[in-house]
């Protein structure tokens, strides 16, 4: 050691150096502490340094002002074999492979001289060293690119010389303790099954897991001799036959339709095999139902080779025909956003499938799968692990890559409230967007770099080679039923034609597309392997195309007269439940006293020894004042009456939004929390044994995954009241999109009935422009064909009966709510026990108070009336006090409950009374916004109908404004007392 030139001692001892050092000196502190606790290699190392006990304790010990955990071991084998801390075989068995791998294995008593024992442990850690880079930077190196033109710069990482091994040391035989299911092999051998491993047609990326049970599962399953993919005969043919389904059936469309959009898979036909796969893989471990969520491309081949939906029925929708049958109304939709669903079976094991319907906006559907696969777990009673309900997603690369709401949905599925064990993303990356390249639309080196953050596994293959993309898809399937988490398989393929078929793709990618007009297709390349390998002969493969071409002209032809015999719309869940009639049906909202007596003594109820807050303590004081005496019930206790009514029908209530469990405006209080130990106990949940359950979830910190989530809930769960909240109305606008293609219009486009309720809090309250309006004049503008509901409720009680309408009816339609803020606690927004018991109802026309007996004030009779005002919501009570303090009697104040369905008949009941009074109508809102422009034409189609002496209303309220509200208190103000002064003034 001591006749070692100097540069061939720091030759030797340069596996010290850089990053390294820190994992070295962690070694050293541990043999300081005890020699024994380190290899016998280590042992003579640490002892052939020389240093004296002092210093090694200290060096063991660190500075005085570190973390004696700090930093924390790695606790995975990935990791730990450069520490020295992997998973070792015996002292004893470890110095005899050394000794083998010297030479010296025969040889009785002899000890390895410190060189040899150097050189051996260098080659261990630079060989382990080698095989982590293969793990971490592979894929980088893979050959993924059907058309080849992915550039990836050799930076050397995967090259052994760069580890100081050359080619003389390729055969020499090294110790890695079983790292590769091998106890000692060459350089040669390690680089030839790390590169068949993980630089070929299939690449996986998971060296970003930190959980090591996960990490170690991936690379077990993938890594070593005997793992390579293989498919018997049987499975490779059964590959070989979706590719001939998929291929033949967009050929023939190509021909049949040149020009039609239809958005066909050519280039991707490998993604058809695949889900065939997550088909059969997921039922044999106990998937019972998969909901899929696709954008257009493909998703006719989807339909007809997946799904099973009938060639005919494809081809009667490009002649122009309905898919729905001739006495189901609605607006229909273009082919490629249609949905459907059928049952498979392979290996006796039967599976349901849905593809659900979307619109023309890339993602949106993905929060919508979500939330219709955590309602059928829940149906399923599949609420531990989550594995009988398989979500699959199916994306685009730019889309992946630049939709926000994918990061949204990745974020949601380890989260409590909205987990669904795992969605299996398949990402059809065709390596371009519309006209777009890579390069222009991400920054990541891949579509799918955003799975990152949730720490997915990402299998990238090359769509030219299905046997990979179908054992990408099994190992996924497999991965996600273990580990119940997100999984993302990477399809490098490419797009034959253009963004749709009238595209011309040469005006922007001419270099890829002089690349794909001489590629042969996946179907030409799978075939000549197959032969190569004496699978098929060549011939076969012919008659196979052929008489699938005859099966689809076959189907064209009765295709002409085919016709849809059933709608689906009321199967399943739905049996029961009915379209909506002609005449308007209150339903049978209100309650018994004695139910009411029973949810009050829950809602007042605390356990005993519970830590509860002083103030939630004094709210069920008060709140059991109010069951005492049959009065003041205030807006949270009216919500918390119609949630514990329906849980007591059998009906579930699920409520999800930011911070809902408490309330935006500490109203709620929908869990008591101990103080000392943060249990949660939620009164709703101890009504009565048997109940139905009461979840409310404080949502992640999004609009438009979260809203998408609950529609796809309550598309799937009729029988549940499904509520979204907005933390301020306004904040919706986030989820704009979900109103705008889903909500408002999901049962026209594709028969989809939803109960869906959303709780919007609006009214102008001083607070500024962002959180004044929930933008009624948004939903109203898009109100028409029944679509949904629309309403601004002012009392308690009217609020627990339209609560309640929503599950009583024998049919759905979305709730639009405008939710009160300073109502909440308002001593005039109360109501009283009679109006929540048996044959109080919901009243869309609400009379004016003084009327009802509810203040005391005494109107002039009918005809004395001089003026009717009509408005909506808070503004009511500010013009209830204006007119008491001024003593005005001649002005009556209607409130209008629900906006749509426009409740003509209720209003010209009421106005009837009032033919000779001037009809004003009042909101806080500015004359552009808020109810005015919906309901102007309405209220003067009712006064021509009664014959009123004044046949249009008036607009009093704030002027058009581009902003929702002024930010300044005094400005508000002064503003509010003008149009309510206004409204009742006795000047025309």
């Amino acid at each position: 050691m001591n006749d070692q030139s100097p540069n061939a001692a720091f030759h030797d001892s340069s596996f010290l150096q850089g990053h390294n050092a820190e994992y070295v000196e962690q070694l050293y502190g541990q043999w300081a502490q005890d020699p024994a606790a380190v290899d016998e290699a280590w042992d003579a190392f640490f002892r052939g340094l020389g240093d004296d006990e002092t210093t090694v304790t200290r060096e063991a010990r660190g500075a005085s002002w570190t973390r004696a955990d700090w930093p924390p071991m790695p606790g995975d084998e990935n990791t730990a074999a450069l520490t020295g801390e992997w998973p070792m075989a015996s002292n004893a068995e470890a110095q005899a492979a050394l000794k083998k791998i010297t030479g010296k294995a025969d040889e009785k008593g002899v000890k390895l001289s410190d060189e040899q024992l150097r050189r051996a442990v260098l080659d261990s850690i630079r060989a382990l060293m080698l095989i982590r880079a293969f793990r971490i930077r592979g894929h980088l190196h893979a050959q993924l690119d059907p058309l080849a033109m992915r550039e990836v710069p050799d930076h050397g990482e995967l090259k052994p010389e760069t580890y100081g091994f050359h080619s003389g040391d390729l055969d020499r035989p090294i110790f890695i303790d079983n790292v590769l299911g091998l106890q000692v092999a060459s350089i040669r051998q390690i680089v030839d099954i790390m590169e068949r491993t993980y630089c070929g047609t299939f690449a996986l990326q998971y060296m970003h897991i930190s959980n090591p049970e996960e990490a170690a599962w991936l690379k077990e399953r993938i890594e070593g001799y005997g793992k390579e993919i293989a498919f018997t005969r049987e499975g490779r043919r059964a590959i070989l036959n979706k590719l001939v389904e998929a291929e033949g059936f967009e050929k023939f469309l190509h021909v049949k339709y040149m020009g039609t959009k239809r958005f066909g898979l050519d280039g991707g036909e490998a993604l058809i095999p695949a889900m065939e796969q997550i088909i059969k893989r997921g039922g044999a471990l106990g998937v019972k139902e998969i909901v899929v969520g696709m954008p257009h491309r493909g998703r006719l081949s989807v339909l007809a080779n997946v799904m099973g939906k009938p060639y005919r029925a494809i081809f009667h929708e490009f002649q122009g025909g309905s898919f729905k049958p001739e006495d189901v109304d609605g607006s229909g939709d273009v082919k490629y956003h249609l949905g459907a669903s059928s049952d498979r079976s392979f290996d006796d094991n039967s599976v349901h499938l849905s593809l659900t319907a979307n619109p023309s906006h890339l993602e949106a559907v993905n929060p919508v799968v979500l939330g219709k696969v955590r309602a059928k777990q829940d149906q399923h009673s599949d609420t531990t692990h989550r594995t009988a309900v398989l979500p699959i997603l199916l994306h685009g690369d730019a889309a992946f890559a630049g939709q926000g709401v994918v990061a949204e949905c990745l974020q949601l599925s380890g989260i409590r409230g909205h987990r669904t064990g795992g969605t299996i993303h398949i990402v059809v990356n065709n390596q371009i967007g519309f006209t777009t390249a890579p390069h222009f639309s991400r920054t990541s080196p891949y579509p799918t770099d955003i799975a990152l953050m949730v720490e997915a596994p990402i299998f990238h293959v090359n769509g030219d080679d299905p046997e990979a993309v179908v054992h990408a898809a099994k190992v996924a399937t497999e991965f996600r039923q273990k580990f119940h988490k997100d999984v993302v398989i990477d399809i490098f393929c490419y797009r034959r034609f253009g963004h749709n078929e009238g595209d011309e793709p040469m005006f922007t990618n001419p270099a890829m597309y002089k690349q794909i007009k001489g590629h042969k297709t996946t179907l030409q390349l799978y075939t000549d392997r197959l032969v190569a390998d004496g699978l098929i002969p060549e011939g076969e493969i012919e008659d196979m195309k052929a008489a699938f071409q005859s099966h689809l002209n076959e189907e064209f032809e009765i295709g002409k007269a085919f016709k849809p015999n059933k709608a689906d719309w009321l199967d399943g869940k739905w049996s029961g439940l009915e379209t909506e009639g002609a005449e308007y049906n209150a339903g049978a909202t209100g309650i018994s006293p004695e139910t009411m007596a029973e949810i009050g003594t829950a809602l007042t109820r605390v356990p005993d020894g519970f830590d509860l807050h002083k103030t939630v303590g004094r709210l069920l004081d008060t709140k059991s004042q109010m069951f005492e005496k049959g009065q003041g019930f205030d807006w949270a206790t009216g919500e918390a009456l119609a949630f514990g009514s329906l849980l007591l029908d059998g009906k579930p209530v699920r409520l999800a939004g930011q911070d809902s469990t408490r309330g935006t405006f500490s109203q709620r209080h929908s869990a008591f929390i101990d103080q000392t130990t943060e249990e949660r106990y939620y009164p709703l949940n101890h009504i009565r044994g048997g109940q139905a359950h009461y979840e409310v979830i404080d949502s992640m910190l999004s609009e438009y995954a979260v809203l998408g989530f609950e529609y796809g809930y309550s598309l799937a769960e009729p029988n549940t009241l499904t509520l979204w909240e907005a933390q301020f109305g306004d904040f919706a606008n986030g989820a704009q999109i979900m109103f705008d293609q889903f909500i408002g219009s999901g049962e026209r486009k594709w028969l989809r009935m939803s109960g869906l309720v959303m709780l919007l809090p609006h009214g102008f309250e001083g607070q500024g422009p962002e959180h004044s309006s929930a933008r009624l004049e948004r939903y109203l503008q898009m109100s028409a064909e029944d679509n949904w509901i629309v309403a601004n409720c002012t009392t308690p009680a009217n609020y627990f009966h339209i609560l309640r309408r929503q599950l009583v009816r024998p049919f759905r339609k979305p709730l639009v709510l405008m939710t009160p803020k300073s109502l909440l606690r308002h001593p005039m927004a109360v109501s009283s026990a009679d109006e929540f018991t048996t044959g109080s109802t919901f009243h869309r026309v609400l009379l004016d108070d003084a009327e009802r007996g509810k203040v005391d004030f005494k109107l002039a009779a009918d005809d004395k009336i001089r003026r009717v005002v009509i408005c909506s919501g808070k503004v009511y009570y500010d013009l209830m006090q204006a007119r008491e303090a001024q003593g005005i009697d001649d002005v009556y104040i209607l409130r209008l409950e629900q906006f749509y369905p426009f409740p003509a008949q209720s209003l010209s009941k009421e106005l009837e009374r009032f033919k000779q009074a001037q009809v004003v109508w009042c909101q806080e809102e500015p004359k552009n916004q808020g109810g005015w422009t919906f309901v102007e034409p309405n209220i003067e189609w009712v006064l021509n109908r009664i014959g009123a002496t004044h046949a249009r209303p008036r607009y009093v309220g704030r002027a058009a404004s581009a902003s929702p509200a002024t930010g300044l208190a005094s400005r508000h103000k002064a503003e509010q007392e003008a149009l309510v002064n206004e409204a009742i003034s006795k000047e025309d």
